[in-house]
């Protein structure tokens, strides 16, 4: 027989964007106690609507597992007195673990004798354990804002109002704070029964859907796709779905119906991402097109079935006639002027209060914007970067913005077109706030990529010079997702740059203010060093690896990223124990090496020493060309080689003779091993399991 426990908390209706969340927090928080009480079961299934999150819990075991575990206690020395009676922290352990004097042995554990005892419990059924474990599930989910009601200590995102627990189609019944659990369920709030008594599992999920209830959050998802494609269909356009706009869609309604609404065509006139905006971002609308072009019509998604639709299609349509018309008329008001009129406004508009205003920050923009071109060598963009980021936060001022603040940085590309500018300025400042997330498109003019690497390396800088830094989960101003960026920008446009030497070019136009520039400097590197772990932690990159090639004095992230790749791929050698091994004793015995580590030739007396002197030399050179062509494979591959003939010197060679001259020769040679090692990463670094 399949022993199953359905458990339904029913409440008032959840903001969609916790749905998700607290649903894992439900499945994860109530295996982890099973576990902890030994209950056995197959798997747990998480179910939610905006009024109910379901937890089935399938395979459970009858009882709980048998406990036996041996506990140990205080030493004996500790346990027994002169008399060989139990000393007070003896009989303390005792009475913690419920033992009695006749369970107590003693075993020898090291040096000393320690007092032990087999604790032995028989197993609960496990309905006694249920009605204990499924308060604390609930009570142990943590949300941003929660609250309390009717006088209750308990905390939850919203109101519970039912609780269902059925197990094997018996009630388990247990009291939360007033709220007693039973086998009775809600239907669709407005076109279900109020209540609706359950027997089983089956008659649940049956009785749900009699009551216009899809509780499969991923069956809600895929009715909402169909039914979306099917109107814009009819409408012989394209709908878009957007993922997360469909995630939340289907979070927010418990049985949908897909409907097509009607806006005036002369809205199409503005640009697109003024009327998508007020669609997805309020009124959670998906629009529709044709050819790449909008349509005068979007599809919204009904919680409940398609009686009075028209109704409810007119009322959906007057909302966003309203919000279109605000759009336009902030965008008629807007390019009355051109955007150098808005450049004056940024002077009121606080940056920060240590930091200055916008206007300041677009100058220390424009200024590092055309270092990094310098750094770059890309001369020829200069115009255009600084004309952009003279440019960039202008739209921060517009009335489009002011409503639509999703908007910031597509208005000001939009304005800038109006105004005339250069097609690379205005994509540029489009693109300087890119990426807005992770996963976002990144920049992709060098104008654009120039703008965006100075607004977070000026923010960045800015905030470590005045003291300001993240801690803990604390980023109130988004600096990490900001260094981040930087980095993204930097590896997918493959730029060689030393990150070093941007942030110093950063950190110089901040002149006013007073700070040690070398411990910021480093401070940011650190920062950024962290982020980078982060980052390629997240490709799949060992952490070893990455503190192998961070530790390599590399400020190039991009040729970090090459080395890091070429690294990563190739511990899977069968090699690379004996190699590691090799070079360790390499590293080991190069740190005793004086600084000037120059070799002599005639120097070196025995064979073994000649022949990897030898081999160095030419080694050396082609890791050297590899390097130079980030070819870190082939350099890895090239400096592996040396291997045999270090292992021959270790095994026949004694490295610190009692002759000073031979030993510093020696020395010497490994210490030239080691940098060059160095060059490509830090192989002391890697964890061979």
């Amino acid at each position: 027989m399949n022993n199953y426990l359905l458990f339904e908390i029913g409440v008032e209706e959840m903001p969609a964007r916790f749905v998700g969340n607290t649903l894992f927090q439900l499945k994860s928080n109530l295996s982890k106690l099973f576990n902890e009480n030994r209950i056995a079961f197959e798997d747990i299934k998480a179910y939610g609507t905006p009024r109910r999150l379901t937890l089935i819990v399938n395979g459970i075991v009858e009882k709980q597992s048998d406990l036996e575990e041996e506990v140990k206690g205080p030493a004996k020395k500790i346990a027994m007195d002169a008399d060989n009676n139990f000393t007070k922290p003896a009989l303390g352990f005792m009475k913690s673990k419920g033992l009695n004097p006749e369970d107590i042995y003693f075993k020898e554990v090291g040096k000393d004798e320690y007092m032990f005892a087999t604790i032995r419990q028989k197993g609960e059924s496990s309905e006694e354990i249920i009605k204990e474990i499924l308060p604390q599930t609930i009570k142990s989910v943590v949300f941003p804002k929660s609250m309390r009601w009717g006088g209750k200590n308990l905390r939850f995102v919203r109101p519970i109002r039912w609780l269902v627990t059925l197990l094997n189609d018996k009630v388990v019944e247990f009291d939360l704070e007033g709220i007693v659990s039973s086998n009775k369920t809600k239907g669709h709030r407005f076109l279900g029964q109020s209540e609706i008594i359950v027997t089983s599992l089956e008659d649940y999920l049956n009785k749900l859907e009699e009551n216009y209830v899809i509780l499969d959050q991923d069956k809600r998802k895929e009715i909402i796709k169909e039914q979306c494609i099917k109107v814009a269909d009819s409408l012989n356009g394209t709908v878009e779905l957007d993922e997360e706009l469909l995630e939340e869609v289907t979070h927010l309604v418990e049985y949908p119906t897909a409907f097509y609404g009607e806006f005036d065509k002369n809205y199409t006139k503005l640009p697109k991402e003024v009327v998508i905006t007020p669609m997805k971002q309020h009124q959670r609308y998906f629009p529709v097109t044709k050819d790449g072009k909008l349509l005068p019509n979007f599809i919204a998604v009904r919680n409940g079935n398609d009686f009075r639709i028209d109704n409810v299609k007119e009322g959906n349509e007057k909302v966003l006639e309203a919000r279109l018309a605000d759009a336009l008329f902030f965008y008629n008001e807007d390019i009355k002027h051109s955007l150098d009129v808005y450049i004056e406004k940024l002077k009121d508009v606080v940056f920060q209060a240590q930091l200055g205003s916008i206007y300041e920050k677009t100058l220390r923009m424009d200024k590092l914007s055309l270092d990094i071109l310098d750094i770059l060598n890309i001369p020829e963009e200069k115009i255009h970067a600084s004309r952009a980021a003279k440019l960039s936060k202008a739209d921060l001022v517009t009335g489009m913005v002011g409503e639509f603040d999703e908007l910031q940085g597509f208005m000001g590309k939009e304005y800038a077109k109006v105004s005339g500018e250069d097609d690379a300025v205005c994509e540029a400042i489009f693109e300087h706030y890119l990426p807005r997330f992770s996963g976002d498109i990144l920049p992709q003019t060098n104008s654009g990529v120039a703008v965006s690497i100075a607004d977070k390396l000026d923010s960045i800088a800015g905030f470590f010079a005045i003291g300001i830094q993240p801690t803990g989960s604390q980023d109130p101003y988004a600096l990490r997702r900001q260094a981040l960026g930087v980095l993204s920008i930097l590896m997918d446009k493959k730029i060689d740059a030393d990150l070093k030497t941007l942030i110093e070019c950063a950190l110089d136009n901040y002149s006013e203010i007073e700070f040690d520039k070398k411990a910021v400097c480093a401070s940011i590197m650190n920062f950024f060093n962290e982020r980078v772990r982060i980052l390629f932690k997240d490709m799949g990159i060992r952490y070893d690896v990455v503190d192998a090639v961070i530790s390599s004095d590399v400020n190039d992230i991009y040729d970090m990223y090459c080395r890091a790749l070429a690294l990563n791929s190739w511990l899977d050698r069968d090699e690379l124990v004996e190699m590691l091994t090799a070079f360790n004793r390499v590293s080991t015995l190069a740190q005793k090496a004086a600084e000037n580590d120059k070799v002599e030739e005639s120097l070196f007396k025995e064979e073994a020493e000649k022949k990897l002197y030898s081999e160095f030399k030419n080694v050396k050179t082609k890791v050297e060309e590899f390097i130079s062509d980030k070819k870190y494979d082939e350099a890895l591959e090239t400096f592996a080689s040396l291997r045999p003939a270090v292992d021959s010197m270790f095994d026949s060679v004694m490295v610190m003779d009692n002759d000073e001259a031979l030993k510093n020769n020696r020395l010497g040679l490994l210490k030239q091993i080691y940098d060059t090692m160095l060059k490509i990463c830090d192989l002391s670094k890697i964890v061979y399991k």
